[in-house]
């Protein structure tokens, strides 16, 4: 079971990379982003928004990024079955998750238009984040190990 959960966040993670990769590809070479969905075609106005960069790169190379770390340690966990890249993979999809928050909040509240792209990254973000907690559940291992540090003592008399 653990198994096909992680062949869904390779499937996912190369969906994201997908939309990341469009993105990008349409950011360099300058070209509107095709976008008319019934209620939500505000792509193009955040595509060419103030927010698409960060530190010189655009957020949809940063997208390209976190899916193919995504995917590459997805690839890995297949091959290895680790407990270390299931935490890791834990760790960088909660990161996607936030900054999916956080640009999603851009477009809602600063930008004022909707793109179906960046909200699709975000869904699959955040699926992506609960896909990597079931394969390696965090409240149970926290419970165990506070179980394995407990000492057995003995109850005292009533």
């Amino acid at each position: 079971m653990k198994r096909a959960v992680v062949v869904l966040i390779l499937v996912l993670a190369f969906c994201g990379l997908s939309d990341s990769i469009y993105l990008a590809q349409n950011e360099a070479t300058n070209t509107p982003l095709i976008c008319n969905v019934v209620s939500i075609s505000g792509c193009n106005i955040v595509a060419t928004s103030q927010y698409t960069r960060l530190f010189g790169l655009s957020i949809a190379e940063y997208g390209v990024i976190f899916y193919g770390i995504i995917f590459f340690l997805a690839a890995l966990e297949l091959v290895l079955f680790n407990r270390l890249i299931r935490r890791i993979l834990q760790a960088i999809s909660f990161v996607g998750v936030l900054a999916s928050l956080v640009l999603t909040f851009l477009e809602i509240f600063i930008i004022k238009a909707l793109c179906i792209f960046c909200l699709a990254s975000a869904l699959i973000a955040l699926l992506v984040f609960i896909a990597a907690i079931f394969i390696e559940p965090i409240r149970k291992n926290i419970l165990q190990s506070q179980q394995k540090t407990l000492p057995n003592l003995p109850m005292p008399p009533s």
